[in-house]
């Protein structure tokens, strides 16, 4: 056990509170309210930025030249997404637009297309409802499908 130099003792008999107290936060509860202030603000944002849109969205789709890649998806576009995501991708009374800024690559990646065509998709963007997986569509048309849908974008300022 260490020895306690009798000088230490001492002072601490005598004065039994000599240590300092840990300084209190002069804000008055600020800190936490401003804090919550922010989560607040940034779902709110999110609700809105995410929010579910009227399933009667159709953009205007300016068609560019495409390349040989891009028309194969165009024609496979035609046979297999039409349906639901309209002509040239523009959206329908029942599936999202795909030339649309919230499928711009930087969030939603070709990869995600893909995956979307094999397992489907559960409605997080959209009040469309669940895109079922399309098991008859090949890897190479999925892959031409993205090349297409890119084109769109890119003719459309979506980059």
């Amino acid at each position: 056990m260490p020895r306690r130099s009798p000088r230490r003792a001492t002072e601490n008999a005598a004065h039994p509170q000599t240590r300092k107290a840990a300084p209190r936060d002069q804000s008055g509860g600020r800190g936490g309210a401003l804090l919550l202030g922010v989560i607040v603000a940034l779902g709110a944002a999110a609700l809105f930025w995410f929010r579910p849109v009227p399933s009667a969205t159709v953009v205007d789709v300016a068609v560019p030249a495409l390349s040989a890649q891009a028309e194969r998806g165009a024609a496979a576009f035609a046979a297999n997404c039409t349906a639901c995501h309209g002509a040239n991708a523009a959206g329908s009374e029942s599936g999202p637009p795909l030339v649309h800024r919230i499928y711009e690559p930087s969030h939603h990646a070709d990869g995600s297309f893909h995956i979307a065509v094999r397992q489907g998709v559960r409605a997080h963007h959209w009040g469309f409802g669940d895109m079922p997986p399309q098991p008859h569509v090949t890897n190479a048309e999925v892959a031409d499908i993205v090349a297409y849908v890119r084109e769109l974008q890119h003719a459309n300022g979506i980059r």
